[in-house]
């Protein structure tokens, strides 16, 4: 089957200017146009643009796809290559993982700072409680919060 770009766009849930963008950048070697130079998108390039989706969500340039796509293209040769590619995303997204973690968790006891306060009426109960009756998964972000960068814990 064949579709077009507004076709394939609704397809994979994509704006049809994201697919074109795409094409411009050289992204999309491998689809077919028509006599009239009309994208031709077949059943086979579904998987390519997900993948292509996946590394621009990953976070990957669209240089780095280009040069994966070049490689995919030359065959098994480049294997190798690709992998190494990937297994740097992998890192790269495991540290972003990482920092989102921290973040969600400084998010979770901000959560519990203001629940704590408005049942008391007041941020002093939160803010001037002993670390011993803050609950322990939130005294490691609490000391965090109250020491500088770079210094040791106080409280």
């Amino acid at each position: 089957m064949v579709y077009t770009v507004g076709e394939m766009a609704k397809l994979l849930g994509v704006a049809a200017s994201t697919l074109r963008y795409y094409d411009k950048e050289g992204l999309l070697p491998f689809v077919e146009r028509s006599s009239g130079g009309i994208r031709m998108f077949r059943e086979s390039d579904i998987e390519w643009l997900q993948v292509i989706g996946c590394m621009k969500k990953a976070g990957m340039s669209i240089k780095d796809i280009r040069q994966y796509i070049e490689m995919a293209l030359q065959g098994d040769d480049t294997i190798d290559l690709r992998l190494a590619m990937f297994r740097r995303q992998q890192e790269v997204l495991k540290q972003q993982m990482a920092e989102l973690q921290h973040t969600m968790e400084m998010v979770d006891y901000k959560c519990w700072y203001y629940e704590t306060a408005k049942e008391a009426g007041t941020v002093d109960a939160p803010q001037k409680m002993e670390l011993a009756k803050v609950p322990e998964r939130f005294r490691k972000i609490r000391q965090e919060l109250r020491t500088a960068p770079g210094t040791a814990a106080t409280i």
